[in-house]
C-alpha cells in the first residue's frame, strides 16, 4: 500500500509540474522590441552617397573624422570605423583633384559628383567601404568634398539594444 501511495504522489507531483509548465506558457507574452536590422560592414562596399543638405534636415550630423571612444573595447571599433571613412575620403579627394586638374573645376552639384567621381553602377566606379548602420557617406557641394553623416537617433537605438543584450540596462 505504501508503495502505491508513493507512486501516486510522484505521479501527481509530475502532473502538477507539467500543468504549471503549460499554464505559464499560456499567459500573454511580454512584447519585445524588434531587433534593429544592422548591416555587414567588414569586407563590404557601397556606392551609396547621399546629398548632404537634405540629410542634415532629417537629423543627420557631420562627423569630425576623429576617434572619440574612451574605453578599451569600443575604441577598437571606433578607430577602425573612423580610419576606414578617412581613407575613403582621401581616395575621393584624390579623384576630385585629378578631375579638377583635367576639367578646371571640381563637380559643383551632387548629381555631377555622383556621375563623374563615384560613377555609381559603372565598372570603373569608386567602391567605398561600408559604414555602420547609423552612418552614411554624403557629398557637400559647398565644400566640394565627401563627408560622413551620422544619425544620432539610430546610433542611440543601436547602443540601447546592445546594452539590453549584455544586461547593462
Amino acid at each position: 500500500m505504501t508503495r502505491h501511495l508513493g507512486q501516486t504522489l510522484a505521479m501527481a507531483s509530475g502532473l502538477a509540474l507539467l500543468a504549471l509548465t503549460f499554464a505559464a506558457g499560456c499567459g500573454e507574452d511580454t512584447p519585445t522590441e524588434p531587433k534593429l536590422k544592422t548591416r555587414e560592414t567588414l569586407g563590404k562596399t557601397t556606392q551609396e552617397v547621399r546629398n548632404l543638405k537634405p540629410e542634415l534636415d532629417q537629423g543627420g550630423k557631420l562627423t569630425d573624422g576623429k576617434i572619440h571612444a574612451t574605453d578599451y573595447i569600443t575604441i577598437q571599433a571606433d578607430a577602425y570605423r573612423t580610419s576606414v571613412a578617412n581613407i575613403a575620403k582621401m581616395k575621393v579627394k584624390m579623384d576630385m583633384d585629378m578631375y579638377e586638374a583635367l576639367n578646371g573645376s571640381k563637380p559643383k552639384t551632387y548629381e555631377e559628383f555622383m556621375d563623374v567621381i563615384i560613377k555609381k553602377g559603372k565598372p570603373d566606379g569608386i567602391q567605398l567601404p561600408m559604414l555602420p548602420y547609423y552612418q552614411e557617406y554624403g557629398y557637400d557641394p559647398d565644400k566640394q568634398e565627401l563627408v560622413v553623416i551620422e544619425y544620432p537617433a539610430k546610433k542611440k537605438a543601436l547602443e540601447d539594444q546592445y546594452d539590453k543584450e549584455v544586461g547593462r540596462k
